[in-house]
C-alpha cells in the first residue's frame, strides 16, 4: 500500500548517499541542533508563563519557577542544558563542514548561514543568562555591553539600542527580553529555514562523487528513523543531565555589589581573556570580527576549490583545515585560562 510522505519526509531529498548518511560522518550534528532548538522554544515558551521581565520581579519569577511551580526546576534545567549543548554541537557541526569540505561550491552560502545562525545562538545564551538577572551575569553584561561604546561613531547609539536607555537600568531587563523573545527568534526562524531549504536544493548532505561506496543510497525513510533513534537517545541523556545537574541561580543582581572574581558565561570566556591583553575596542570588538571574518572567507578566499567534497580530511582543503584548527585551538586556550583563572 502506498504511503504518503510526511512533512518531515519531504525536508529529506528522496535518496541519500549511504555512505554519508552513516552517523560517523555527520555525528547526528545538524538534526541534534535542530532538536534542541525545538526543545528550546517549547521550554521557553512554558517558562513565559511564570516569567516576569522586570528588574523587580525577574530573578525572583524564575526562583517561582524553579521551587513553586510544578515541574518548574525540571523544565528550567532543559532549557539551560538545552542552550549549552547546543553551542557545542553547532561548534562541532561547523567543524564537521570544514573538515569533510562541505563549505565548498554550490554550498558556500549555506556555509554564511550556518555562521549566521551560530552568531544568534550565542546571542541566544548570552541574553538568557542576562534573563536571570543574577549577580552571575552581572560582570559580563556590563563589560559585554560596555563594549559595544567603544565602537566610534555608533557605539553610544548601539549601547542604547541593545539596553534599553544611557545605562544598564530597569528597562534593559525587558530590552533583553524583547531580543530573546522576539527579535533573535525571527531572524533565527528566517536564517534556519534559508538553511535547511539550501541543504535540500543542494542535494541534502554532501557526498563525494568520486567514491564508488557513495552511489549506494538509502531511502528518505530510513534516514528518518535514523535520525529518530539518534533523536530519542539525545532527548535521554539531555533528561538526564538536567535532572542531575539543574542550573544555579544566584542572588538578584546589583551592579555595586560585583566581585573582583565575576567572569562571563563560559563560551566569552575567551573574549574576557583576551580583554586583559589590550584596549576594549581592539581586544573585545575587533579581535573577535576578525575571527568571525576569518571564518567568513573560508571558501571564497582560503579553499575556493570545489574539489573533495564529503571527504574527510580532503588534500585541497588543508588551508582550511588549518585556519579553523588555529581559530578553534586560540579560542579553546584563552577559554581554558579563564576557567583556570
Amino acid at each position: 500500500m502506498f504511503k504518503r510522505p510526511s512533512f518531515v519526509h519531504h525536508l529529506h531529498p528522496p535518496t541519500i548517499p549511504a555512505r554519508e548518511a552513516r552517523f560517523r560522518y555527520t555525528f547526528g550534528l545538524g538534526g541534534i541542533s535542530i532538536f534542541l532548538c525545538a526543545v528550546l522554544l517549547i521550554t521557553g515558551a512554558l517558562e513565559l508563563f511564570y516569567y516576569v521581565p522586570t528588574a523587580a520581579e525577574a530573578n525572583a519569577s524564575l526562583q517561582t519557577i524553579t521551587l513553586l511551580v510544578p515541574y518548574g526546576r525540571l523544565v528550567r534545567s532543559i532549557h539551560f542544558w538545552s542552550a549549552q549543548i547546543l553551542v557545542v554541537t553547532s561548534l562541532l557541526h561547523m567543524g564537521r563542514v570544514v573538515f569533510t569540505g562541505s563549505y565548498k561550491p554550490p554550498r558556500r552560502f549555506n556555509w554564511l548561514l550556518g555562521l549566521g545562525l551560530l552568531v544568534l545562538v550565542l546571542l541566544f545564551d548570552f541574553s538568557g543568562y542576562v534573563l536571570r538577572w543574577d549577580m552571575d551575569i552581572a560582570w559580563a553584561l556590563l563589560v559585554g555591553t560596555n563594549l559595544l561604546k567603544s565602537i566610534p561613531l555608533i557605539g553610544e547609539g548601539f549601547y542604547g539600542l541593545v539596553v534599553g536607555g544611557s545605562e544598564i537600568s530597569s528597562p534593559t531587563v525587558g530590552r533583553f527580553y524583547g531580543w530573546h523573545v522576539y527579535a533573535l527568534p525571527l531572524v533565527t526562524i528566517i536564517l534556519l529555514g534559508w538553511h535547511i531549504f539550501k541543504v535540500r536544493r543542494d542535494g541534502g548532505i554532501s557526498h563525494s562523487a568520486r567514491n564508488p561506496q557513495s552511489k549506494t543510497r538509502i531511502s528518505r525513510d530510513e534516514l528518518v528513523n535514523r535520525e529518530l533513534t539518534a533523536l530519542l537517545v539525545t532527548s535521554v541523556l539531555l533528561l538526564a543531565i538536567a535532572a542531575l545537574l539543574p542550573p544555579h541561580l544566584g542572588a538578584k543582581m546589583d551592579l555595586r555589589g560585583i566581585s573582583a572574581e565575576a567572569s562571563a558565561p563560559w563560551f566569552f570566556l575567551w573574549i574576557q581573556q583576551l580583554l586583559r591583553l589590550g584596549s576594549p575596542f581592539t581586544m573585545g570588538v575587533l579581535l573577535p570580527v576578525a575571527v568571525l571574518t576569518i571564518l567568513v572567507v573560508i571558501p571564497y578566499l582560503i579553499d575556493r576549490s570545489s574539489d573533495g567534497v564529503g571527504e574527510w580530511f580532503n588534500r585541497r582543503g588543508r588551508a582550511a583545515q588549518v585556519v579553523l584548527i588555529g581559530v578553534s585551538g586560540l579560542v579553546l586556550v584563552l577559554t581554558l585560562f579563564g576557567v583556570l583563572q
